[in-house]
């Protein structure tokens, strides 16, 4: 079982997480959690009183008691940090020893010469060989050759990727796989600064940053804990001016019940559950704020081709012109596709036999002559003795027809500017002078996308489709997909220029990409998700990577974002409604000798003071155990306004918050004063 989809309740997490939690009761750690750092100092405070009162003779058992489940609250908390971070260090544990145990063939400069060192000496700049069977040793980009390489180590994902010098797919991974042939590699990372080396601080959460709204809440709870501080120390003199005083340790529990120890406690928790989910959907956040930022998204910016559509534009339909057979259109068609190994190619000779009949025929029979397509033609077709067969762009097929003396007819235009209208592309086909037809590709639009955006609408988000294509086309597949808006003929600068003007607007912007190009407009976006098939350009600029390079996860990653921002919000309310509950047990108990009519604060009808107390700081204990799953799981997110979930977190967690101590605190009241121990 991966450490990804491990139970919480499996040993191999627990045991580890019970004592990694003993270190963090280090008070040099824990103070960066003020709450739990006050309940720490306390809890000294009561073992001292504790052991005063077991060389006097009397009240052991109380403040002993109190003492013990004042440690407990500590350790719970730890516990729930250590348990959040465990749910990774498998993972990690297994990437550092890919990373330590790697030995590169850093070259030396004489052809293929190079010798063998291990790969954290390797530098930036460095050149080494991979072949077939060897592992990557570092971060990099190819610069000679092309390879299939398994990146099943990172990502998880078993088919096997292509890698090669230029253009997009050049970028390698450390601890990565070569499978067949060989590549030249130049480091780009240096040891300890790669991207398997932040990949493993993550997963871990070693070096985990607190969230901007993370810190603002830890400063809002230590205020809070002051003010309580400051509240507890000033009721001795006022028991004084009633004839009456208070014990140190009574005074010490009601502190620990004032303050917000629930959310204290699981706050750390949270956020690493936040980073471990991103990380179970294969996703890397290079800051916890990314992941916030995620859940506040206003505008999603999404690339039409691979994350709109399929990204390979299908054959959908023979288009003939007056006085030529659809059949005679797609038999041309056909033939000048037999060699066309392109999506675009193979759907044409699938479509002629589906629709006609025509199975594709045997290539060496026709003695045939095939023209691969090339930028500068635009063209692709074949020769069969004297007759030519082409297929491409509307202008140079009519280029090439005219060259030829043919006749363009009238009606291609119309035809040609309707597939275009529908979000098409035409091809043109023609043999020799004459032309038969259209050819209409169209890009598919993916299923189950425009129910997907139906959700993004739910949540407030606002979708814009990004193309290179004409406005027309753009527009039409706009239509189909169902997104809110679009930006045709897009360049790196349009992209750019396009976040900054929503951003200007107050509005927080999410956008993926793996080119260099995309690499600007991911710095600037709010939340910029890089494929880890990208370029380093790219995964530099970005503060996430998908390490499955899936464009359409954006989707996903805005949901997580927003879950950790409710499971945050929802046990602040939970934990602050608590807190109002646990008054109603300790604050009577603690007064009714000095003021009796306080006893009818004492609505849960508690066996004694020292009862209430004691099952006051019990429960107080036990919740931050029983929150422990909610926290680390999330609470479930559906699509919906921010009223609705307002709401809803208000109806469950706030009224929750609120009877569940009544409730728990009675049952414990009973146990205790049944078993006699308080």
């Amino acid at each position: 079982m991966s450490a990804q989809s491990r139970s919480l309740l499996d040993p191999a997490l627990i045991a580890p997480a019970l004592g990694s939690a003993l270190k963090k009761l280090n008070p040099r750690e824990l103070i960066r959690n003020p709450v739990m750092f006050a309940v720490e100092v306390v809890a000294v405070v009561a073992t001292i009183l504790f052991v005063r009162d077991l060389l006097a003779g009397s009240g052991a058992a109380f403040s002993g008691q109190l003492a013990v489940w004042l440690w407990l609250t500590v350790y719970f908390a730890t516990f729930s940090e250590a348990l959040a971070e465990g749910r990774g260090k498998a993972q990690a544990d297994a990437l550092r020893r890919t990373r330590s145990e790697t030995v590169a063939k850093r070259l030396t400069g004489k052809s293929n010469a190079y010798e063998e060192v291990a790969a954290p000496a390797l530098k930036v700049g460095d050149l080494v060989l991979v072949e077939p069977g060897d592992l990557i040793p570092g971060d990099g980009e190819v610069v000679e050759g092309v390879a299939t390489v398994d990146e099943s180590a990172i990502t998880g994902e078993s088919a096997p990727v292509i890698r090669e010098s230029g253009g997009d797919r050049s970028a390698v991974t450390g601890g990565t796989k070569v499978l067949s042939d060989h590549i030249k590699v130049r480091i780009t990372a240096a040891a300890g600064s790669s991207f398997l080396d932040r990949m493993i601080a993550l997963v871990e959460g070693a070096e985990r940053q607190k969230t901007p709204n993370e810190i603002a809440l830890t400063i809002l709870l230590a205020g809070l804990s002051l003010i309580f501080v400051l509240a507890t120390v000033t009721i001795p003199s006022f028991a004084a001016y009633s004839g009456g005083a208070v014990p140190v340790i009574v005074l010490v529990a009601l502190f620990v019940t004032l303050i917000p120890t629930t959310i204290g406690g699981l706050l750390s928790a949270i956020g690493i559950a936040g980073m471990n989910r991103l990380v179970r959907f294969n996703v890397l956040a290079m800051s916890g704020r990314a992941v916030e930022a995620a859940g506040d998204v206003d505008v999603l910016l999404l690339d039409k081709t691979g994350t709109i559509t399929l990204g390979s534009r299908q054959a959908a339909e023979f288009l003939p012109l007056p006085g030529v057979r659809a059949s005679q259109l797609a038999d041309a068609a056909q033939l000048a596709s037999l060699s066309d190994e392109t999506p675009e190619g193979r759907s044409i000779v699938v479509l002629a036999k589906a629709a006609h009949g025509l199975r594709g025929r045997e290539i060496e029979p026709l003695d045939a002559t095939f023209i691969p397509f090339s930028a500068q033609t635009r063209m692709s077709g074949v020769d069969i003795g004297a007759t030519k067969i082409r297929k491409g762009a509307g202008d140079a097929v009519i280029a090439h027809v005219k060259a030829l003396g043919g006749r363009i007819p009238d009606e291609l235009g119309e035809i040609v500017e309707r597939v275009a209208r529908e979000g098409g592309t035409p091809l043109v086909v023609a043999t020799d002078q004459r032309i038969l037809g259209v050819v209409y590709l169209k890009d598919i639009v993916k299923g189950g996308i425009r129910e997907r955006f139906q959700e993004l609408r739910a949540m407030g988000i606002r979708t814009l489709m990004i193309t290179g294509d004409n406005p027309m086309t753009a527009a039409a597949i706009a239509a189909e997909a169902g997104v809110d808006d679009f930006l045709a003929e897009a360049t790196p600068e349009a992209k750019l220029a396009l976040i900054r003007k929503e951003q200007e607007g107050g509005k927080l912007v999410a956008m993926c990409g793996d080119g260099t190009n995309d690499a600007p407009a991911l710095a600037q976006a709010d939340v910029g998700v890089a494929m880890q098939t990208g370029t380093v350009a790219a995964r530099e600029a970005g503060n996430m990577v998908d390490l499955d390079s899936d464009p359409t996860k954006l989707i996903e990653i805005v949901g997580i974002g927003k879950q950790l921002l409710m499971t945050r919000g929802a046990l602040t309310t939970f934990s602050i409604a608590n807190d109002v509950a646990k008054y109603f047990a300790i604050i009577p108990a603690m007064f009714v000798a000095l003021y009796p009519p306080l006893g009818a604060l004492n609505v849960m009808g508690l066996a004694s003071p020292q009862s209430a107390i004691l099952s006051a700081i019990i429960f107080n204990a036990l919740i931050i155990v029983a929150l422990v799953p909610l926290a680390l799981k999330g609470v479930s997110y559906t699509p919906s306004n921010a009223a609705a979930l307002l709401r809803r977190n208000l109806l469950v967690y706030g009224l929750g918050g609120l009877i569940a101590p009544f409730i728990g605190i009675k049952l414990i009241d009973m146990g205790v004063a049944a078993l006699g121990i308080a």
